[in-house]
């Protein structure tokens, strides 16, 4: 989840909306890799999950990591994440660790980012017998076991998301993810990089699929991460068809996040609710939460964020769609887009694999993808097979940057071989060496 965003005065003109967006426009030399990921903090004597307060908590994580050179973020009295040198560590709704890493130039950079962050983490988390899962979905907690963070923001979501969708709160609470953000160069750039990452976010789900387990028991899904954003809200989810729209651009995406209703306004360090309300009415000064003031440009960003499609734009793009999973994948997943996306060549190529998808094929490929991951199919198009020819332009996208990073694909490459994601082969010991005991899934998913 997004910290408050902050900058800029009052909107002025309604083409600021879009110009937010046009400013993000980057050359070439100036994109760079911004990585995020969950995870799940558990004890290692009671499989609980891991409190915001307390000796063995998120809190004591905190102090720690203040240590390293981490500076603390607070709301209220509380800390609810920290900063250092372009990254962030904050707080998901259930007590989910997420770091999001620096803008960074290579994947090299970004895998000793993360690997830092866990060495750092495990310093202060061991000696604690705290440990975390790489997994999408926690596989025994109930909704009722969950920590619940000391954040506004979250207090208003929470009640919201029971009233528009079935599964708002299972997602809130129960899951975690790893996404790539990525930049564009222009209007034209940013189109085709978005309309590449929603028609192959399908491949993402079942390439990284982790989720096989909940409430327990089996689940019927390979990721039911992903199951839970289909069931959230449909006004701010999806896989946006208008985005395939001729003419489509920054001011089309624009008009569709001023009519997904507003979760809250953020003023004094506290959050307004203004649930199921409208930013059309804040601009013309009508919004009943705040009767007579218009937004500024940091309300704006701090809307934007409340939309959750399987590919998200801002200043920037943010491929959402695959469950978090072992380290190697962690490190992966940006490797696969950052091949599609920063090569010119990968990217025209991957266009050409999805352009002739229509909307129903492609929202079926990722209804199935949930299910099945790289078993599924929908209207004739096999997603193992649409897996391989991604991984292979991928990896081509990268050996024409130079600078050795393919070797981050291999969990992939891996994943293709078999025809098995981590889900299956969790599944399969489930079946199998762990007789049905899913206690056994809290080590296999360590990270």
């Amino acid at each position: 989840m997004s910290i408050p965003q902050s900058g800029g005065g009052q909107i002025e003109d309604f083409s600021q909306l879009a110009q937010m967006m046009a400013d993000g426009c980057k050359p070439k030399a100036d994109w760079r890799i911004g990585t995020e990921h969950e995870k799940f903090g558990w004890l290692t004597d009671t499989r609980a999950p891991l409190p915001y307060t307390g000796d063995r908590s998120i809190s004591a994580l905190f102090a720690g990591l203040q240590t390293f050179g981490w500076q603390p973020v607070h709301e209220a009295e509380n800390i609810i994440g920290m900063t250092r040198n372009g990254a962030n560590i904050s707080l998901e709704p259930g007590g989910q660790f997420e770091l999001s890493g620096a803008p960074l130039e290579s994947l090299h950079q970004g895998a000793a980012e993360l690997q830092n962050h866990l060495d750092e983490l495990r310093s202060i988390a061991d000696p604690l017998g705290i440990r975390f899962m790489g997994i999408g979905a926690a596989p025994e907690w109930t909704g009722d076991q969950m920590p619940v963070m000391p954040k506004g923001r979250y207090r208003l979501m929470t009640d919201y998301m029971g009233r528009v969708g079935t599964h708002g709160t299972q997602m809130m609470y129960r899951t975690c993810t790893v996404q790539v953000n990525l930049d564009y160069a222009s209007e034209a750039d940013m189109v085709k990089k978005l309309r590449v990452a929603l028609a192959l976010q399908p491949v993402a789900t079942a390439l990284f699929a982790s989720s096989p387990f909940f409430d327990g028991k089996l689940n019927g899904h390979k990721s039911w991460r992903s199951r839970i954003w289909r069931g959230l809200d449909n006004s701010r989810t999806g896989m946006l068809p208008f985005a395939f729209d001729q003419g489509f651009g920054f001011q089309a995406y624009v008009d569709w996040v001023l009519d997904v209703p507003m979760y809250f306004v953020y003023r004094d360090g506290k959050y307004i609710n203004a649930l199921g309300q409208s930013f059309r009415d804040f601009l013309a000064g009508n919004l009943p939460a705040l009767p007579g003031e218009k937004p500024s440009l940091s309300d704006w960003a701090d809307h934007m964020t409340t939309v959750f499609p399987e590919a998200r734009v801002k200043k920037y793009i943010e491929m959402r769609g695959a469950d978090c999973g072992d380290q190697a994948h962690i490190d992966a997943l940006p490797a696969f887009w950052v091949g599609l996306m920063y090569d010119d060549a990968a990217l025209d190529a991957a266009w050409d694999l999805v352009k002739g998808f229509d909307a129903e094929t492609r929202e079926g490929l990722r209804v199935e993808a949930s299910v099945k991951a790289l078993q599924a199919e929908a209207n004739g198009v096999k997603l193992l097979d649409l897996a391989h020819a991604a991984v292979g332009l991928s990896h081509a996208g990268l050996a024409a940057r130079g600078l050795g990073e393919e070797q981050y694909l291999k969990p992939l490459v891996d994943n293709l071989k078999s025809g098995t994601t981590q889900a299956d082969r969790w599944l399969h010991a489930y079946h199998g060496a762990w007789a049905g005991d899913l206690s056994k899934i809290y080590e296999a998913s360590s990270l």
